[in-house]
């Protein structure tokens, strides 16, 4: 995706790298030169007390690293060793590497580390590389911003995940890249500017436009950055204590394109019925979501804190991963709600083992929570959806409780039906065998009848089941979760009787 012919040569601007030919360079340096742990540590804290978020850059081009070879492994002793010829690149040497012969790339550095270096060696002068042919260093332009696999969050704790816009580093944002690796990013295609609080790269933190513009016109920032698209910075750091939207509403395409390009594009299918899709997130899951409106009084990075030591430590909530932040409100659910607020707060519910039913427990054990100390808390109202049942007889993150009874009852009727038709059979052979008979009208009108019953109330079932998956469960005129309950048949009417029972009076021929 980020596969991209190379830019034209940017204009001319005050570089801070070295100026020359075009031809690989080779330089001796130790990768502490590329920033200080001491200042990094320094700049957490400093993210920390401004409330801004920090997202480390993960992927390298480091020569060292065995997912940068085409083969999945360092070149061995003796090998050939092939860069792309038509791309730029920075490439940090960690280890003494004997080859045979090397391509280099177009226009490229090697950054050597302490003890790092090449030397000459015979061609198959090692047994594991008399075969296989040249070791070929992977396309260092597949790694694009976008992609929310390439980010880790500094904030990440146990139990909690982002939706998968919200992986990629946001316009309040710090961005700190690897000081101690080699790194290449792709800015675009199509995606516009990409804008965040401040870049963190080579020991260097840009906080403004014009000195970051800089960089990137340098030679040192062509070979780490590269792409259609522009990187600005901004020093506004989140100063709303209800938390801000990430702004990523216009390029979750490219983030969910990047995101997917490994499945073809496509979204796996959900393993329940009725899956949601939260806001920000690429596709379908299994869960549950509870949506807040808040006052000016909510804080949330305390009711985060809330969430997580005071639900998700407990024994029950194990299984469970929880998303908490500030997204656009739908129009249509304005509308319905008559709030004016464009955001609101939202929690999304997941589970990641085998048992099923928690998120759904989790997410009415909330809206209690809420209904007892919403005020205090700043929070104004709040609804929740669930998912619905599994499919296929497997488990699903995240399913709501009904789920599990659901499917209780449909083996009880299996089970019943099966004890009828045995009874059936049984007093069919009786009854040829001249030992019993009936009074009053036949088994087979009887039988008939129960059918009768049984299929009449089966569309009764299935409009239950369905309402319990779809529509949220929101507080009643006390300010209590009320869950979605279905109060008469299909023609609003009281709930016809369920599947009809046989009852059978054999008397025992004297």
């Amino acid at each position: 995706m980020c596969n991209l012919p190379r830019p034209p040569p940017p204009l001319p601007a005050r570089s801070r790298g070295p100026r020359g030919a075009k031809s690989p360079g080779l330089r001796r340096g130790t990768p502490g030169e590329m920033g200080a742990p001491g200042r990094v540590l320094l700049w957490l804290q400093l993210c920390a007390l401004t409330r801004a978020a920090y997202k480390f850059w993960v992927p390298n081009t480091d020569f060292d690293a065995a997912a940068n070879w085409s083969q999945n492994r360092t070149p061995c002793a003796g090998a050939t060793v092939e860069f792309p010829a038509d791309k730029m690149v920075s490439v940090l040497v960690r280890e003494g590497h004997s080859i045979s012969d090397m391509l280099l790339p177009l226009d490229g550095e090697f950054v050597l580390a302490s003890g790092a270096g090449f030397s000459a060696l015979d061609i198959g002068s090692h047994l594991d590389c008399s075969t296989g042919g040249p070791a070929l260093f992977r396309d260092p332009d597949r790694f694009c911003w976008h992609d929310p696999r390439l980010w880790r969050s500094g904030d990440a704790a146990h139990g909690l995940f982002s939706v998968d816009a919200e992986r990629v580093p946001c316009s309040h944002d710090d961005v700190i890249f690897p000081s101690d690796a080699s790194f290449r990013v792709g800015l675009g295609p199509g995606a516009g500017t990409v804008r965040v609080r401040s870049v963190r790269a080579l020991g260097q933190t840009f906080t403004s436009d014009e000195d970051l513009a800089d960089f990137l016109a340098s030679r040192a920032g062509r070979l780490r950055f590269h792409g259609p698209g522009a990187l600005s910075v901004g020093p506004e750091a989140c100063a709303d204590q209800s938390g801000c939207v990430c702004g990523h509403a216009e390029v979750q395409p490219w983030i969910c394109a990047a995101l997917l390009q490994p499945l073809g594009g496509r979204c796996p299918q959900a393993a329940c019925r009725d899956p949601l899709r939260p806001e920000g997130q690429c596709c379908d899951l299994c869960g549950a979501i509870v949506s807040l409106t808040h006052g000016p009084a909510f804080d949330l990075q305390r009711y985060r804190a809330r969430l997580l030591h005071a639900f998700l430590a407990l024994p029950q909530y194990q299984g469970l991963q929880m998303a908490v932040s500030k997204v656009p409100r739908q129009p249509r659910l304005r509308e319905a709600s008559g709030a004016k607020a464009d955001t609101e707060i939202q929690v999304v519910l997941v589970e990641t083992g085998p048992e099923t039913g928690g998120a759904g427990r989790l997410a009415r054990a909330l809206l209690a929570d809420i209904a007892e100390h919403g005020e205090a808390l700043g929070v104004l109202s709040a609804t929740a959806r669930e998912s619905g049942a599994p499919v296929g007889g497997g488990s699903a993150a995240g399913l709501n409780a009904p789920g599990p009874r659901a499917g209780l009852a449909g083996g009880l009727a299996a089970a019943l039906l099966l004890s009828l038709l045995a009874l059936l059979a049984g007093a069919l052979l009786l009854r040829r065998a001249g030992r019993l008979r009936y009074a009053g009208r036949g088994l087979g009108a009887r039988v008939r009848g129960a059918q009768a019953r049984r299929a009449h109330a089966r569309p009764y079932l299935q409009v239950e089941e369905a309402r319990r998956g779809g529509p949220r469960a929101g507080w009643g005129a006390r300010g209590l979760p009320q869950p979605c309950v279905l109060r008469g048949g299909p023609g609003g009417g009281a709930p016809r009787p369920a599947a009809g029972r046989l009852e059978l009076q054999p008397q025992l021929l004297r």
